[in-house]
């Protein structure tokens, strides 16, 4: 139940048992979770790992956030301490608790567990703004277990924080883009001429309102080997360029805007999707009320705003990341 969750976090907050041991099982956990996810499988890290050192010259924003496993095989226990004693604060946490419940019961439960947790100052939050690209950035990596050629196009996004509106556009532009059979890049692409095997357009790295600014909208398709990219990437541009010069109509505007404000109602009538995305929109804004005027605000977004998103993602200014299969005979 509750109180048994606000035990547990509260418990955690308060003292973790950080023993040598409990520290390199965790590494080999670490371990073994990258060997799956990314080392071992697929198109690993397409593009969520590769993409960023292409786009981005800071190492907080290009680094592999896994961490390398001689990285990980370096940490020690002053390590884990430090970062705990920094940044696993009360003053650095949101607590989120939904459904079902009583204010004055829960907050009572809070205080009750969390109450005699040894305050600590909130770390200074840093800025990993950077400049955007002043030219076309190329990188290649080279998959052992890809069946076929991979191409991931990255470009800067507007601030999610401070340009919400602009961000939003661009969240309306990825589903122009590439959701559903209907979207634009969908009929060229895979029906009319038939280049990709997958096409896809996403903002976010890992999905929108995750990150703070710099963030980045994507393109990601599969090939066949005799497609060059370019051929690809030229029609990406052709239809980022009819759209910053011919808004999408109305009627197009409306069916993707739709779709948009469904999935965020039928995403949020789950509660552990919910609560978290209240616990996000805390962190981001400072507003977890944002929730219930996002699809709103998605609804507003103008023809115009869409075009302006387009005519912004230029080829003199993104990262093309490429996957070539190396396993051999495909």
């Amino acid at each position: 139940g509750l109180e048994r969750a606000l035990f547990l976090e509260a418990d955690r907050m308060r003292a973790p048992r950080i023993t040598d041991e409990n520290l390199r099982n965790q590494v080999d956990v670490v371990k073994e979770e990258i060997r799956l996810n990314v080392l071992n499988r697929p198109y690993g890290g397409f593009p969520w790992i590769l993409l960023p050192p292409v786009l981005y010259r800071t190492f907080p924003n290009a680094h592999n956030g896994y961490g390398d496993f001689t990285e990980l095989e370096q940490a020690d226990m002053d390590d884990c301490a430090q970062f705990f004693d920094t940044y696993y604060a009360p003053a650095n946490a949101v607590l989120t608790v939904a459904g079902d419940i009583s204010i004055d019961d829960a907050e009572e439960l809070v205080e009750r567990h969390f109450g005699d947790v040894p305050a600590r100052p909130a770390p200074q939050r840093p800025s990993f703004a950077e400049p955007p690209p002043s030219g076309e950035l190329r990188g290649e990596h080279a998959d052992p277990h890809a069946p076929l050629p991979a191409l991931a196009v990255g470009y800067r996004m507007p601030d999610p924080v401070n340009e919400l509106d602009g961000y939003l556009a661009n969240l309306v532009l990825a589903a122009v883009l590439a959701e559903g059979d209907g979207s634009r890049l969908q009929q060229r692409l895979v029906h009319r001429e038939p280049l990709v095997t997958d096409i896809d357009a996403a903002c976010g790295l890992f999905g929108p309102f995750e990150a703070r600014d710099p963030d980045t909208f994507i393109v990601t398709a599969m090939h066949s080997p005799e497609v060059g990219q370019d051929r690809v990437l030229a029609a990406v541009d052709e239809e980022l360029d009819k759209l910053a010069g011919a808004p999408p109509s109305d009627q197009e505007l409306a069916k993707v805007t739709a779709r948009w404000v469904a999935g965020l109602h039928r995403e949020h009538d789950r509660l552990i999707a919910r609560t978290l995305a209240f616990g996000s929109l805390e962190l981001l804004y400072g507003d977890p009320g944002l929730a219930h005027s996002l699809p709103d605000r998605i609804s507003a977004v103008t023809p115009d705003a869409v075009a302006a998103a387009a005519k912004a993602l230029r080829p003199d200014s993104r990262a093309v990341l490429t996957v070539t299969p190396a396993g051999g005979d495909q």
